[in-house]
């Protein structure tokens, strides 16, 4: 196997480094200042362990880096960047490739088994970080994430277990599971936190506002019928894998990245946008996850410094 993470942000920028370092074939798409500094200086992974260069082939479109019907692709960009990720896939990559989701929300899988046969959607689990360009962080140690898989929409095959040995190999946990959008949909339930903790100060007026989303979550998901992995399985599963090390504090999670970053997008359409979709179409008011997507918006455009929004305003609107 040859792995293309395509998007080498924090979950991928971890993700590759420890792929490189336990000695497989890695190649990353990134962009920008980031792409500029791992051209020039390699890849920093940067952990308890101190911190390791890695110096990996990288370039801004799929194009330039040689990929073939055994290439896997380890797609890492966020929800909202994945229909032109999928352009620049189309193009370049052989239809027999694997494509593989190690994405938060439900619904790039389905997106590229529209355009690809071979998908594989996976639960991240990983605490990572990725502020400054040529740097990822792994907050976590000594396992660096979980990372779940199986074939979507349902099953397994040979893919999926060639891809979890190779997560083994580099140090995660990972097991291949018959009911992998299950797990996602769990975690999806999970992530509708993010906006809240990038938007609002912390705080009980914050907490009350993650409730109430997640809340909308559980009856949307049980008015489609989809099927979602019980809260009590999930934190079985973490357990105290996820242990988070000495190599310094993490803020908050990819949405509080995305924002602090000044990076002009989240994925907030992508999460709590996939619980106010569901929820028109069975009927479901969502009007908290609704109204995150506007205030989230709103910071987004304004440059907002993250966490720093009274919560008691949107509980009043709402």
């Amino acid at each position: 196997m040859r792995f293309v993470v395509y998007g080498a942000g924090a979950v991928g920028g971890v993700l590759g480094a420890r792929l490189a370092l336990a000695s497989y074939d890695v190649a990353l798409v990134a962009r920008g200042a980031h792409l500029d500094a791992i051209l020039a200086d390699g890849l920093t992974l940067r952990s308890v362990d101190g911190d390791q260069v890695v110096r990996l082939p990288a370039a801004d479109t799929v194009a330039d880096l040689s990929p073939s019907a055994d290439t896997v692709v380890l797609l890492t960009v966020k929800g909202h960047q994945t229909a032109a990720a999928l352009d620049d896939l189309v193009a370049h990559v052989p239809q027999d490739a694997t494509i593989v989701c190690v994405q938060n929300g439900v619904a790039n899988e389905a997106a590229c088994l529209r355009r690809f046969p071979h998908v594989l959607a996976v639960t991240v689990m990983m605490p990572t970080t990725h502020l400054d360009p040529g740097v990822v962080v792994q907050n976590s140690s000594p396992v660096p994430g979980i990372l779940d898989l199986g074939r979507f929409p349902t099953g397994r095959n040979e893919r999926c277990e060639l891809v979890s040995a190779a997560f083994r190999a580099a140090g995660f946990e990972s097991v291949v599971r018959d009911d992998a959008m299950a797990w996602k949909h769990r975690k999806l339930l999970m992530n509708l936190g993010n906006a809240a903790q990038a938007c609002f100060e912390p705080g009980d007026d914050r907490n009350a506002v993650v409730t109430l989303m997640r809340e909308e979550g559980e009856r949307v998901l049980a008015a489609a019928g989809t099927p979602v992995t019980s809260e009590a399985d999930e934190e079985v599963r973490r357990g105290s894998l996820l242990t988070a090390g000495p190599v310094g504090s993490r803020s908050g999670g990819s949405t509080w990245q995305s924002l602090a970053r000044g990076q002009g997008t989240v994925e907030t359409d992508y999460l709590n946008g996939e619980i106010a979709l569901l929820g028109r179409l069975h009927g479901v008011p969502t009007p908290a996850n609704d109204l995150i997507r506007v205030v989230m918006a709103e910071q987004v455009r304004g440059g907002a410094t993250p966490s720093t929004l009274p919560a008691a305003g949107l509980l009043t609107r709402l």
